[in-house]
């Protein structure tokens, strides 16, 4: 329901070339008290006016589209509104999640996919619901909890303070050596990873494992973009793949992905047991293999995302004798994921986006140079 301190509902502008689309999305959002469809447009040339007369909270912007597709409109309302948040809906597609990562560089806040054709009607609503509604309420109206603190304007808006005081007893663990990186993110994760993975060097000397709230085939090409972008090698998982120093492996969309051990040497794997968090991969799934495969020699990372997965994952890490980083506010799409992580008392460091790569490059070089000499 609506409260008094939101009770206005949220303003949302949809644009779809599909009718069937529109009536989906439609028949979502009109079942929430707090949002409210505020106009519809076919293509990008009447999104954007709409937007003179509207004025949405909120854009959900298809990617392709006759006239004027996703991305042409994207450019045009980020030139007049940096602030606006701008979902994009796009297909199940090779082609479609490229075009989505590109819009999600060039600005868009965040992306929902489209359902499978082969569901059916109430089937493919309510997977729209499930993806839609959260997102909408968490960018367009953000908390005065910062535990879904909202960063509209990238590297703009001030920080919201200080973070939560970290409990009696807590204490930065600081392993003998980092035998594994371990990454997590959601909401906003692409564009973080992208000012992360790039930056780290190639002599780091430990794998680096990414979990990556995404669908199949946005994984693939996730790795493909950050691989031509770095030093590292980036790879999506896949099972039985040999874990070596100098790789990258992203966890592929629709499975958890899982480290073993195998003779002298470490396997990628997969797990196909039930999403964790309502996610499939889940980050405490790979966390929690990584304790069992190398105990507290790990440095996990939690990104920017909503919800609280990679909490638990945080707290075992800590308890092998591992050290955590989280993002910081300021610098978060969205506070939820890494939020959760610092309430916890558990990372060794809140940093912005821009000092991660850094973090990890020193907290590994330093502790392999401790081994060494």
């Amino acid at each position: 329901m609506v409260t008094d301190e939101n009770a206005i509902p949220i303003r949302v502008l949809i644009v779809d070339d599909s009718a069937v689309a529109r009536w989906m999305i439609h028949s979502v959002l009109d079942a929430e008290p707090d949002i409210v469809v505020a106009g519809t447009a076919n293509n990008g040339i009447q999104a954007l006016d709409r937007l003179t007369t509207i004025d949405p909270d909120l854009v959900i912007l298809d990617v392709e589209m006759p006239e004027m597709d996703g991305i042409e409109a994207l450019k045009h309302i980020r030139r007049g509104r940096p602030d606006l948040p701008v979902l994009m809906f796009s297909t199940l597609t090779e082609k479609s999640a490229a075009t989505t990562l590109e819009a999600l560089a060039l600005g868009a806040t965040d992306y929902v996919t489209k359902p499978h054709k082969e569901g059916g009607r109430e089937q493919a609503i309510e997977a729209v619901r499930s993806q839609l509604v959260p997102r909408i309420r968490a960018l367009a109206r953000p908390s005065p909890n910062l535990g879904e603190y909202v960063h509209r304007i990238p590297h703009e808006a001030p920080s919201p303070g200080p973070a939560p005081a970290r409990p009696p007893g807590w204490r930065a663990h600081r392993p003998s050596r980092i035998d594994a990186i371990l990454i997590g993110a959601s909401t906003g994760g692409p564009n973080a990873l992208a000012e992360v993975i790039p930056l780290l060097p190639a002599s780091i000397p430990a794998p680096v494992f990414i979990v990556q709230h995404m669908p199949p085939v946005f994984t693939q090409m996730l790795a493909d973009r950050l691989n031509n972008q770095s030093a590292l090698r980036v790879l999506e998982s896949s099972p039985s793949m040999r874990v070596a120093t100098g790789n990258v492996y992203i966890a592929q969309g629709g499975v958890h992905m899982v480290v073993r051990r195998s003779g002298a040497g470490v396997l990628v794997d997969a797990d196909d047991g039930p999403p964790e968090h309502s996610v499939k991969p889940a980050v405490d799934v790979l966390f929690r293999s990584a304790v069992d495969v190398w105990g507290g020699n790990l440095l996990a990372v939690i990104l920017t995302g909503m919800g609280e997965d990679g909490l638990q994952g945080c707290q075992a890490v800590v308890a092998a004798g591992g050290v955590v980083l989280a993002q910081d506010a300021s610098t978060s799409l969205v506070w939820g994921m890494p939020g959760a992580v610092t309430r916890a008392g558990l990372p060794a460091e809140i940093l912005p986006i821009g000092d991660i790569a850094g973090a990890i490059a020193r907290m590994c070089l330093t502790s392999a140079h401790r081994v060494t000499t």
